[in-house]
């Protein structure tokens, strides 16, 4: 089939047929980016991770002032010891973002890795105060009726002016 457009400077517009177009293959991949990295299975890499302790990591900018501090907050209200804190930028916590199907490298998001599912940007805090102590699992529950989009815009906007407003320090203080 072919599209006829009226200025000869475009000249014609070949689209496929229904026949070409039902015949043609259509895959999708969760994982676009290649890398060294690809070959690694890296769930069975950090399930050692979760052996002897099943609570889940909370992953952080260790260098952010606002993510030292949302960590302090999390363990000043974590009686139970509930959930364990690994720097984005260390060893392990880049295994367990490449695990979470996350660019080692990428330190935009808080993450909570549980042994068998990750959690990212407002999503992860939202399983992060379901795990500490009262009232954040009842606001927890309030703030998941809100769209994932709006939740989401707002959490990147955060993340994204963390250092102009809090500030970085040079070394993770945790």
């Amino acid at each position: 089939m072919a599209i006829l457009i009226p200025a000869a400077s475009f000249g014609r517009l070949n689209f496929p047929t229904r026949a070409q177009v039902s015949s043609m293959r259509v895959s999708a991949s969760a994982n676009l980016r290649t890398s060294r990295h690809d070959s690694v299975d890296w769930f069975k890499e950090t399930s050692s991770f979760f052996e002897q302790d099943k609570r889940p990591i909370m992953l952080f900018d260790g260098v952010c002032n606002l993510c030292n501090g949302g960590v302090k907050f999390v363990r000043d209200h974590d009686q139970n010891r509930s959930i364990r804190f690994e720097a984005l930028q260390s060893e392990a916590g880049k295994k367990l973002l490449m695990r979470s199907g996350r660019d080692p490298d990428d330190i935009s998001s808080v993450v909570l890795v549980e042994k068998d599912r990750s959690y990212i940007k407002s999503e992860a805090v939202l399983k992060i105060m379901k795990y500490i102590d009262l009232p954040f699992p009842q606001l927890a529950f309030l703030f998941q009726f809100a769209p994932l989009f709006v939740r989401d815009f707002v959490y990147e906007n955060v993340a994204n002016n963390r250092y102009t407003v809090f500030g970085r320090s040079d070394s993770c203080e945790i």
